[in-house]
């Protein structure tokens, strides 16, 4: 997708010039001749670079800068340079001043530095993320078992397509790195991998960080804010949990993947939307479209292509991978090197693992800390193994509330369920979404 850039020049012939060299590049340019016409274009479309001309018969472009750069880096042009009008554009923000007459080898260099200055400014957090999430999904890929080896077939067919992908599967069961490993294995590579939990985010704060929003777009909206789609330039949008999101939001997000154009919250522009869409869910959409909570029409876009993970119970060769690769890559003491006994791989392999990989590494690092001064993890370090049955007698030592006894129910249940929070979800008939808030709002995220 071409980038668009707007230049801003009073001098017709000048305009003209820059305009066709521009498009020479590959470039989308538009070319206006003063401030009226360049606020008209910049009310319906957001350029990748401005260039202007210091003075123009409508207005100072120095005094403009300030507000222009918070959403696209400026080339300022000038015929009367001083170092001055230098020093206040560079202090306003402008990416670089350049004197007329500009030879056209010199504008096209600082215009690709410009623009690729701007892309690593959308990109500061993706180098740092990489080694944690090729770490993540390595840990999902490891195994020997045909379940696993399926997986790693499909995604290595459907990575190149560049289409929507649905992956299903239970709450654990690595769908977040399937989706990575998509990411990774695609032509997106080099760029974001955006994950948004569908789950934690109420509809206007969820509408908010997808989408962004403008100055003023609600209380407290004090300044333009780009959301995570702007985030994901070029890359890949994973939407986690996405049977929980709200209908006024299901529709908007059935446009970005029809039209690939979307707007921020309170705005008028139609921006342009190069994302991968991967979703995942532990529900089932078309039931849920039966019941009129999920729309068909966005179901049948979501699922172009649908993976399903499978649960740990059912790739139980993989467990002592799994398990030897938890216990050498364990980010807390490492004062003893710990292995584990074939005993206590056969408890791990006999257990069904309802909280499927995530449970499994839980219980892993929690036999580190068990086994103590040891080197050998054996089966009574395992804290499933012969765990008690969770009685549920709730005790207060005051008349409680009815949020009291609630809070205290799904403490017991996570316990009993080993934090697989859709399992209590669904003992307690209700959404895995409610789940989420109650314990944010408790500030108990980490069971």
């Amino acid at each position: 997708m071409p980038k668009r850039i707007l230049v801003v020049e009073d001098d017709v012939v000048l305009n003209r010039l820059l305009v066709a060299q521009l498009r020479d590049q590959g470039y989308e340019v538009t070319g206006v001749i003063g401030w009226r016409d360049a606020d008209r274009y910049l009310s319906r479309h957001e350029p990748s670079l401005v260039i202007t001309d210091v003075r123009l018969p409508d207005g100072d472009s120095l005094e403009r800068l300030p507000e222009l750069v918070k959403t696209q880096p400026v080339i300022v042009l000038t015929a009367y340079g001083s170092v001055r009008d230098a020093v206040q554009a560079m202090k306003a923000g402008a990416f670089e001043y350049l004197l007329k007459p500009v030879s056209p080898d010199e504008l096209m260099l600082v215009v690709q530095r410009a623009l690729a200055d701007a892309l690593l400014r959308i990109d500061h957090q993706f180098c740092r993320n990489q080694l944690q999430a090729r770490e993540a999904v390595s840990s999902f890929m490891i195994g020997v078992s045909t379940p696993l080896n399926r997986v790693k077939e499909v995604i290595k067919d459907v990575a190149p397509a560049d289409i929507t992908v649905l992956i299903q599967g239970e709450s654990g069961s690595g769908k977040e790195l399937v989706a990575r490993a998509i990411h990774d294995q695609s032509s997106r590579a080099k760029r974001n991998f955006v994950a948004v939990d569908c789950c934690t985010l109420q509809e206007k704060l969820f509408e908010s960080e997808l989408f962004g929003h403008e100055r003023g777009a609600f209380t407290g909206a004090d300044k333009q804010k780009r959301g995570l789609i702007e985030g994901a330039e070029g890359g890949t949008l994973f939407l986690d949990e996405i049977g929980e999101i709200e209908p006024s939001i299901q529709a908007k997000l059935l446009r970005v993947l029809e039209t690939g154009v979307f707007r921020r919250l309170g705005g008028t522009r139609d921006l342009q939307a190069n994302i991968r869409v991967v979703a995942a869910t532990n529900r089932d959409l078309a039931q849920l479209c039966d019941e009129g909570s999920f729309r068909p029409d966005l179901y049948y876009r979501l699922s172009a292509f649908v993976i399903d993970t499978p649960p740990l119970r059912e790739r139980r060769d993989d467990i002592p991978y799994l398990a030897n690769h938890f216990i050498r890559n364990h980010n807390f003491s490492r004062r003893i090197n710990k292995s584990i006994s074939a005993e206590a791989i056969r408890k791990l392999t006999a257990y069904d693992w309802p909280g499927n990989v995530r449970e499994l590494k839980n219980v892993i690092e929690r036999a580190i800390i068990l086994s103590r001064d040891t080197n050998l993890i054996r089966p009574e370090h395992l804290a499933f193994a012969n765990r008690p049955a969770v009685e549920f007698s709730l005790k207060f030592d005051h008349d409680p509330t009815l949020e009291e006894i609630q809070l205290e129910y799904v403490r017991l249940l996570l316990s009993k369920f080993m934090g697989h929070r859709g399992k209590v979800a669904e003992v307690m008939d209700v959404s895995e979404r409610s789940i989420y808030r109650l314990l944010k709002r408790h500030k108990l995220e980490e069971f």
